[in-house]
């Protein structure tokens, strides 16, 4: 096997995804631990998954899949008989209903008799994705999984006909003989195959309540009966390596699985509260994390507009916007447009949520008293080009971010304020002076998340007078809108998927003029206006015309109601 993964580390260096040292490294440590030089390279950090998986499909037409931590989907599961996966060395890993694959982990990826048997005995309706997994680690995978139920119902019926093993819970050995460890499982399972950012494992008084958020809102899963949440949180604890005896204190700490054939971290924070330990996850998908900015939806003059800041070689770009509204994905695009050999980018997080290849990410530490101010100070003798702080809270922090804009960085932060230009005066307040201020900054992004209409249910409707006044259209005006309906397609719910609303407020001339002569937000806003800004309610509206997403909708995270006449509303 060394000769072909040879040959593919000889391709990157001819695509110049990695130098001849990195590949020199990578063969040592294959020397020291004898694993494929895909997943060595992926782990040094000099390739990201992404580009193995698309380089090796260019190749042999398969990608590999490391099974050690992975959990199963037992849609996937059922399809496929142990017999099958015994007899060929295959594991069916995961099921994608929309395009009707299934991923399936062979032992011997170019057995095309073992691919035929699967297509047929599948009916030949659904297509197979063949990838690479080491034939122990499917031979293993195949006796944990087959024989145990793997869907929620069936380990809830399993779990209230038998007894709770507690010590096993701890126990890695034998894991899936045991029902609660099967039944966390699902459950992460379950919210990444739906697309849910967070799952919260609520105590009440007599029953616990799951709740996944899915595009922004939270919508309750499941209701199960008390006498199972202290094995689940231990055993979600013990996931976490937190602290299973401590139960009166807050925790946090952070589960690595491979769901659906990729890695997922997740969050967890632990919080004591009156009927138990609350635990929330954040699950944080790479792949789906990370995305170029012409990914984000935006409109075509607002890309234009934040092309133009980036391309500026010092000074501070802001993204403001409350928790949730997208913001740090945002960061994270520009900073994957910046990234390369010539720049050396540096950030400072809390916490670090996605890991960037060649970027220094540093994560703020209360502990050894290394805050956002402290760390500004000891990066700026790290070299850097371009630093990302993950927030600006204070003027010692804000101070330190301008600082390093007047000596040549270009510097990403976040703030709190409910718009682009409500920046400007948030840091007069904390403390910078107007005309550091007006000569520094680039520009402020301000960002919320609205969910989109699902395109399979959608249904047309004429806007009332009230829709019209909230629309700034003529009352002879009767353009066509759309409201949510309920499919299979979004699971009941009228929306599926997410996209960004932007207002993109670019610094010029004329208003680093008023601000350093301490304009009032007033002044800022009507020069803006003569300039073209296109503010966040405006970017709204435009997409209830295109239909993509429903007036209720951005009403949900926008205010409208300055948009009404004074009169009407009073009347």
């Amino acid at each position: 096997m060394t000769t072909p993964h040879h040959h593919f580390g000889e391709m990157l260096i001819a695509q110049r995804i990695i130098t001849e040292d990195q590949l020199k490294i990578a063969l040592t440590e294959q020397k020291k631990h004898p694993e494929p030089l895909e997943k060595i390279l992926i782990n040094l950090g000099f390739v990201s998954e992404a580009v193995v998986r698309d380089l090796m499909s260019q190749s042999l037409g398969l990608s590999r899949v490391d099974l050690s931590n992975l959990v199963v989907d037992h849609e996937a599961i059922n399809l496929v008989s142990k017999n099958l996966a015994v007899r060929y060395t295959l594991l069916p890993i995961s099921f994608d209903k929309t395009t009707n694959t299934l991923s399936v982990a062979m032992a011997d990826v170019f057995n095309l008799r073992a691919i035929d048997q699967l297509v047929a005995t599948l009916g030949g309706t659904i297509k197979v994705e063949p990838v690479m997994a080491g034939e122990t680690e499917i031979l293993n995978a195949i006796d944990n999984w087959y024989g145990f139920d793997l869907s929620i119902d069936g380990i809830l019926n399993e779990i209230e006909t038998g007894q709770i093993d507690y010590q096993s819970l701890a126990v890695s050995a034998d894991e899936y003989s045991q029902p609660l460890i099967r039944l966390v499982d699902a459950l992460l399972s379950d919210a990444v195959k739906r697309g849910a950012s967070d799952i919260h494992f609520e105590p009440e008084k007599g029953f616990l309540r799951i709740r996944y958020r899915i595009d922004g809102v939270l919508q309750q899963i499941r209701s199960l009966h008390k006498n199972y949440w202290s094995a689940i949180s231990v055993r979600l604890k013990v996931m976490a390596e937190l602290n299973i005896a401590e139960i009166r204190i807050p925790q946090d700490g952070r589960i690595s699985l491979t769901l659906a054939g990729r890695p997922i971290d997740f969050r967890v924070s632990v919080q004591p509260t009156i009927y138990g330990e609350n635990i929330v996850l954040r699950i944080l998908d790479r792949q789906r994390g990370i995305m170029t900015i012409e990914q984000l939806g935006l409109l075509e003059d607002n890309l234009t507009l934040l092309k133009l800041m980036i391309a500026r070689p010092e000074g501070v770009i802001l993204l403001t916007g409350p928790t949730g509204s997208g913001k740090t994905t945002t960061l994270y695009s520009l900073l994957k447009r910046l990234n390369s050999e010539e720049v050396n980018i540096m950030t400072l997080e809390d916490p670090v949520e996605y890991v960037l290849g060649q970027v220094r990410q540093t994560a703020v530490n209360e502990a050894v008293k290394l805050d956002f101010a402290n760390g500004i100070r000891s990066m700026m003798r790290q070299d850097p080009d371009i630093i990302l702080v993950g927030e600006i809270r204070d003027y010692d922090t804000a101070e330190m971010a301008f600082r390093a804009a007047m000596t040549g960085h270009q510097v990403y932060s976040t703030l709190h304020t409910n718009s682009a230009i409500g920046a400007i005066p948030r840091l007069l307040d904390i403390g910078i002076l107007p005309d550091i201020l007006a000569e520094n900054i680039i520009g402020v992004v301000g960002q919320r998340l609205v969910r989109k209409l699902c395109q399979s249910c959608k249904q047309a409707y004429l806007p009332n007078d009230m829709h019209k006044m909230l629309l700034n259209l003529a009352s002879t005006e009767t353009p066509k809108l759309y409201r949510p309906s309920k499919c299979e397609q979004c699971g009941q719910r009228g929306y599926k998927g997410r996209m960004a609303l932007m207002e993109v407020f670019r610094i010029d001339e004329s208003l680093q003029d008023i601000i350093a002569h301490r304009a009032t937000t007033y002044d800022i806003r009507q020069q803006s206006k003569k300039m073209g800004f296109c503010t966040l309610a405006e970017d709204g509206i435009r997409r209830v015309h295109e239909g993509i997403t429903s007036l209720e909708e951005v009403s949900r995270v926008l205010d409208l109601t300055s948009r009404l006449k004074t009169s009407t509303v009073s009347s």
